[in-house]
């Protein structure tokens, strides 16, 4: 009989509201989208940390020909200078190194002519312009520095670049991204409580004849604000399912239907992530709501 009582009063109070309802509804269902948005763009971020990550080199270049280096003061890196430098490899640097590749002139000559087969930017280069190389394959792609604190300075080595710089940049934009996502989540969400509270006053203040006839027959106050609390319960929630339903269909459609049919190269989010942070905006609504229920409700219908 009780339930029913409160489902009852649900019922009417989510119509007597309707127009404040489907605006909560909305709100947060903007907001969260945008919480979805930014916790699967670091999802992202992951993903592509650990797939790229594990493939970047760091690449030790060796003097050529004319280098202002004052480790090139020699000229070329001779012969004697590359087998030093992978008695280093091995002896100095052999827990750091997975892999250790060289690439000579001849090699990179011959790699420059299958990408460049006309020349680069009209220019015909010979053997004789390209730069040996070492390629090094990191155990643990995070300790660069280490690797370049060791072979940088030495004889016959020009420049040790690190590839996962290349890369830094774009992460710093999609995190920068992230963050502007979280902080416009914040706005909205803060919208979406201070219309839930609106919503929750408006409903109390309509009822205020039902809840003093309540009063009147010993009614506790869980009893009587129980009703309130799910309203507002019930339309944040409706709102994060609209979220998490608006991210799963952009995912599926713009990303796993089109993006990784277009760029196959990179991992990317997919229905899984959408569906593992689900319950993290349904519980988000769901305590969002609560609270400003509460604060409301402590005001306006409490004994």
């Amino acid at each position: 009989m009780r339930f029913q009582f409160i489902l009852t009063e649900i019922g009417q109070g989510l119509r007597r509201n309707l127009s404040m309802t489907i605006s909560v509804v909305l709100v947060t269902f903007v907001s969260l989208t945008f919480v979805g948005a930014g916790l699967l763009l670091q999802a992202q971020i992951d993903k592509l940390k650990d797939d790229w990550y594990d493939k970047v080199e760091v690449s030790v270049f060796l003097c050529p020909v004319g280098s202002a280096e004052a480790t090139c003061a020699g000229g070329e890196a001779s012969p004697e200078q590359i087998d030093a430098l992978e008695t280093v490899f091995d002896d100095e640097l052999g827990d750091q190194v997975e892999r250790v590749y060289f690439e000579s002139k001849e090699d990179a000559f011959a790699s420059f002519s299958e990408q460049y087969p006309d020349g680069y930017l009209g220019t015909q280069l010979t053997v004789d312009d390209m730069q040996a190389s070492f390629r090094l394959k990191l155990t643990d792609p995070q300790n660069y520095e280490v690797v370049n604190d060791v072979v940088t300075g030495r004889p016959g080595v020009e420049v040790v670049e690190d590839q996962r710089r290349i890369f830094d940049s774009l992460f710093l934009a999609l995190n920068r991204a992230s963050l502007m996502s979280a902080g416009l989540a914040a706005v909205m969400l803060l919208a979406a409580v201070l219309l839930i509270t609106t919503t929750i006053r408006l409903s109390a203040l309509s009822r205020r004849r039902e809840t003093g006839i309540m009063r009147l027959v010993g009614a506790s106050n869980l009893f009587i604000q129980l009703p309130f609390l799910l309203e507002g319960a019930i339309a944040a929630v409706l709102g994060a399912g609209l979220a998490v339903g608006g991210l799963w269909l952009t995912v599926k459609y713009l990303v796993t239907d089109w993006l990784a049919e277009s760029v196959t190269w990179v991992a990317y989010v997919d229905g899984a992530d959408v569906l593992r942070i689900a319950p993290v905006l349904l519980g988000i609504a769901f305590l969002l709501a609560a609270i400003a229920s509460v604060v409301t409700l402590n005001r306006h219908t409490r004994v």
